[in-house]
């Protein structure tokens, strides 16, 4: 994990340091490796948990769907930031488009249904925001609806997820485990918590403690309050990252920081309220407190594009 922060800090600094603009000019190569990387996985990954999604390399294991998330987000700010510069109207149907759509289903087929909706479902969002026209809308939301039906009748425990979600209790031992264990933890957490790193359920009783329900034991440690803390952490983060946007030089800078927000944010909504039984468990991790190399790195560089942005804003301004 050490050496991964430290990696991370470096896409930070790197991202920081380069006009986020240079991303746009290097979006094909980019883009290039991260499809070549997405079918790398599913032919030379190792299978862990029945699924495809890690290729090894020297000092890390890296993931390609995380990087997928990040180039998603940049292709669809310069598609958007385009259309609206020249004064056209947004389209559901783009080259772009077909180009999210084929790295959504390279993920799919590891298969990581969670992290395949964040790569279709943010730049989709950034299109909803952006001025899709209303008719637009309302065929996404129709096409959106039919596509999770069928992605959670494709695998039978996706329903069985769904089905368990508001009374897990009814499968305590098998579908509902996560969860019920989940909301324990959480609840004896009570007020403060029992301190840090004294936390009983990462012991063999909550799978996955250490990524997609770090939160869990986190409550169980550091309380209420400590939630709360972290959910203030989250909300200062998304004030930010829309002032950023609000002062950006240009179109892409704003739609740029609007998808990072989004990236951040929305993956912590996601998590949270996975991991409070809201809805079903998906495969979302909370962004730098659960464990997970690729995530923390591709998140760190998210940042960097993002403080670089308000850095130009800045001088622009």
């Amino acid at each position: 994990h050490v050496i991964n922060v430290f990696i991370g800090l470096i896409a930070f600094g790197v991202c920081l340091h380069f006009d986020y603009h240079v991303w746009r000019r290097w979006i094909v190569a980019i883009l290039g490796l991260t499809i070549l990387a997405l079918i790398a996985v599913l032919i030379v990954g190792p299978v862990v948990n029945g699924a495809r999604r890690w290729l090894p390399l020297v000092v890390v294991q890296f993931q390609p769907a995380e990087l997928a998330k990040l180039v998603a987000i940049m292709i669809a700010a310069a598609y958007i930031s385009n259309k609206i510069k020249l004064q056209r109207k947004l389209e559901l149907l783009s080259v772009q488009a077909f180009i999210i759509i084929v790295m959504f289903g390279l993920t799919e087929l590891e298969p990581d249904m969670g992290t395949g909706c964040i790569i279709l479902g943010i730049p989709t969002l950034m299109l909803m925001i952006s001025g899709l026209e209303k008719r637009d809308i309302l065929t996404l939301v129709g096409m959106g609806t039919a596509g999770i039906i069928a992605l959670i009748l494709k695998e039978p425990y996706r329903l069985e997820r769904l089905k368990i979600t508001y009374d897990p209790w009814s499968d305590a031992q098998n579908y509902g485990y996560q969860t019920v264990q989940s909301l324990s933890a959480i609840g004896s957490g009570e007020l403060t918590g029992m301190g840090l790193g004294v936390g009983v359920s990462k012991y063999d009783y909550l799978p996955e403690a250490h990524t997609d329900f770090a939160f869990a034991i986190f409550c169980q440690e550091n309380g209420f309050l400590g939630a709360i803390f972290v959910f203030m952490l989250f909300a200062a983060f998304a004030v930010y990252a829309a002032r950023i946007a609000n002062k950006a030089r240009d179109e892409y800078g704003q739609i740029l920081s609007m998808g990072i927000m989004i990236l951040v944010v929305g993956q912590a909504i996601a998590n949270l309220l996975m991991v409070g039984g809201m809805i079903p468990v998906v495969g979302v991790p909370l962004p730098f407190i659960s464990y997970g190399g690729t995530s923390l790195i591709i998140t760190m560089a998210a940042i960097g594009i993002l403080v670089n942005i308000g850095k130009q804003g800045e001088k622009s301004g």
